[in-house]
């Protein structure tokens, strides 16, 4: 059969994706980007810890990115994102800005991390008070608060379903159940943390509820990093998206 008329596959823009070994939401990712990029994913190498803070550490060494971020940058992507919400807020903010440092320096690319991309994020939408929902222990959990509140973001409530593996089998019925509970106190906005945590159909029915921007940790990440190649994420109904195209701010701005 002669295809000649299709004239071959479009240009595809590309952004790079570091995960954990464990992350297993691939297609979530994929949901955000629109049709002229593609998805260059990579992962750190297996270890046979929980999820915990010892993990989150182990997984955002820098010698495991600047490894991640060579063998990306065969695929030549114009941004890289470190896609681990707990890997890049388990050392604070220094410890996140350091991470994006070894990813640019290794790939000579700019780079972002989902913790960085949540406080550019709470900027965009000029919020101070945030809720949380994590699959985490508490542990983990506080370490998000600590990181949020060094930034400048105030934590108004919290809901935590203490999982130490499995985080992507987590149903939305739980995220929902959770989110209720954390909206308890005044907030501005919800963030529903973890990569391995599936959210994207479960944002608009939040966004709709609560009456107030629902973000989550693989949301705010393809947000960040499409937004550094000038591009925009796709998603029905998420106030993030919808908030306009204005430039990219610096992340090192804070929410201050």
């Amino acid at each position: 059969m002669d295809v000649s008329f299709l004239g071959g596959p479009a240009p595809q823009r590309g952004v790079g994706v570091v995960a954990p070994f464990d992350f297993a939401l691939d297609r979530e990712l994929w949901r955000w980007v629109p049709e002229e990029v593609s998805l260059r994913l990579t992962r750190t190498p297996y270890l046979p810890v929980e999820v915990s803070l010892d993990l989150a550490r182990l997984v955002s060494e820098h010698e495991t990115l600047t490894d991640a971020v060579r063998a990306l940058s065969a695929s030549e992507p114009e941004v890289v994102a470190y896609a681990c919400a707990s890997g890049s807020f388990v050392g604070g903010l220094a410890a996140e800005r350091a991470m994006c440092a070894a990813m640019t320096r290794a790939g000579d690319i700019a780079s972002v991390t989902t913790s960085g991309a949540l406080l550019e994020a709470l900027t965009e939408l000029g919020v101070r008070r945030v809720a949380l929902v994590t699959p985490y222990t508490e542990s983990v959990t506080a370490a998000l608060e600590d990181y949020l509140g060094e930034a400048g973001a105030a934590v108004t409530g919290r809901a935590f379903l203490g999982l130490t593996r499995h985080i992507w089998k987590v149903p939305y019925r739980a995220v929902v159940d959770m989110a209720r509970r954390a909206v308890a106190g005044a907030a501005d906005a919800l963030f529903l943390s973890c990569t391995n945590l599936a959210t994207y159909d479960v944002i608009p029915h939040l966004e709709a509820e609560l009456r107030m921007p629902v973000l989550s940790a693989n949301q705010v990440t393809m947000w960040a990093a499409l937004r550094r190649i000038g591009a925009r994420a796709v998603g029905p109904y998420q106030a993030l998206l919808m908030n306009g195209a204005q430039p990219a701010r610096d992340p090192q701005e804070g929410v201050t």
